[in-house]
């Protein structure tokens, strides 16, 4: 098939059948009607439920599930949480969950949000003399304020609104290059369309004010706006989570083979690895990430700009880090973390999705804050978890466990073989090629 015989008009004006048909016949070469009965599974059996999903995204065929878990007996300031978690991966929930009843015994984790200070830029092209641009905006830095008071009067009402500017001078990485630098406070909602209003009038009214002001000559005046936007990289919106208590507390690994004093400064010097080496700390951060993402994910958050802020975070001193740090001091073992986090509570789909609205209801319904300590504490305990697995039985261990089930999906084991097959593993390695000899060998002799 010619490839502009795949062009299409209109697309998105098209039913999902058609679009369906559409792609069956010139991307998956398949059956029309058997691809839309396929795709056609995952539909909603409510109507009113499949339209409100079909209007977060575009061009929807289908709907993707993926698992809704929960990690109980997370204690965090005190307070029990069990802790919903979205994410396809089974080790990870099992993992968060081990990790919050290691620590439940021993004081659970304590969170505190440090600072929520959003940030927002209006880039712009000024082409004079930079000491007068400065010396007048420090003139009108209030009247840019009073300018967006129509925009900001309800985030006020709430206790936010716009807390601070700044001009920033650029020029000596790209000519004729400033950048006015807004920072906000937005409470319980993640507040990115409440930003980006504020600063798209903060353009205007910047060009207006230089256009009127006789302190700049003609050449100077016309400034060009490139661009009003939130930045995803927040250091001021951050939080603090740890967890901490007596070596001796620690107990002891490896069937008592290691000892709390010898497991702690072993996972001492694995945290340490992965503050000094990009390469692990990339996979130690990713691990978090694990934990993080499945919550801001199951409360209705934007996981991209969570994980876009937390990896330049990593970077902020020019190489790539670990996001948690751990000492071992005067008896004490201490494993923290600062994470940079900016969600909300209210707004977007933590309003609209049905299952967001109950993960806030499992949690208390809890503010923006609150949220914040545990989703990073939640972060923390899937760094423990692996930490523990990779310095004492090693990572494949459990983690082959966890994926037994899905290796003999795989393979359509039935449910007597999926039995036999847990037993069979409980004390063996689990490997794709060992599962596949078990299952074939139990076929030739279905009495073993």
């Amino acid at each position: 098939m010619a490839e502009d015989e795949k062009e299409i008009a209109g697309f998105s004006k098209m039913g999902k059948r058609e679009k369906i048909a559409w792609l069956a016949k010139n991307f998956l070469y398949a059956n029309p009607v058997e691809i839309v009965k396929e795709f056609a599974e995952y539909w909603h059996d409510n109507i009113e439920a499949q339209k409100l999903l079909d209007g977060f995204s575009e061009n929807t065929l289908t709907n993707f599930p993926v698992p809704f878990g929960i990690a109980p007996n997370f204690k965090i300031n005190g307070r029990m949480y069990a802790v919903p978690m979205v994410i396809e991966e089974s080790s990870v929930v099992a993992a968060a969950s081990n990790s919050a009843k290691f620590w439940l015994s021993r004081g659970g984790f304590k969170a505190e949000v440090i600072s929520t200070r959003k940030v927002g830029q209006v880039h712009f092209v000024y082409r004079g003399d930079k000491n007068k641009l400065f010396t007048f905006f420090s003139t009108i830095k209030e009247e840019l304020k009073t300018g967006v008071k129509s925009i900001t009067a309800n985030m006020e009402g709430r206790g936010g609104g716009v807390v601070d500017m700044e001009l920033i001078d650029f020029t000596h990485l790209e000519p004729d290059y400033f950048q006015l630098r807004a920072y906000f406070e937005t409470v319980d909602s993640m507040g990115a369309n409440f930003i980006n209003s504020c600063l798209e009038e903060f353009g205007i009214l910047l060009r207006e004010k230089i256009q009127e002001s006789n302190t700049f000559s003609g050449e100077e005046k016309p400034i060009e706006i490139i661009m009003c936007i939130l930045s995803n990289y927040t250091p001021d919106c951050l939080v603090h989570a740890e967890v901490s208590c007596p070596v001796k507390d620690l107990g002891t690994f490896d069937n008592g083979q290691m000892t709390a004093e010898e497991f702690a400064k072993k996972f001492e010097r694995a945290v340490k690895i992965a503050r000094i080496d990009p390469y692990r700390a990339t996979t130690h951060n990713k691990g978090i990430m694990n934990g993080i993402d499945a919550v801001v994910l199951a409360t209705g958050n934007d996981f991209r700009a969570v994980e876009g802020c937390a990896h330049t975070y990593a970077s902020r001193d020019g190489v790539y880090r670990s996001l948690s740090e751990c000492e071992v001091k005067d008896g004490i073992f201490r494993f923290w973390m600062n994470f940079p986090i900016a969600i909300g509570t209210v707004g977007g789909l933590t309003s609209l999705h049905p299952l967001a609205k109950r993960s806030l209801e499992l949690l208390g319904s809890p503010n923006a804050k609150q949220l914040m300590e545990i989703i990073v504490c939640v972060g923390l305990a899937q760094n423990f978890a692996a930490l523990r697995s990779l310095t004492t039985i090693g990572i494949q261990a459990g983690h082959m466990k966890m994926h037994l089930t899905n290796i003999l999906a795989s393979m359509q084991a039935n449910d007597e073989e999926v039995t036999k097959a847990k037993l069979h593993f409980e004390e063996k390695t689990v490997s794709v090629s060992a599962v596949r000899d078990f299952l074939e060998a139990a076929r030739k002799n279905p009495g073993i």
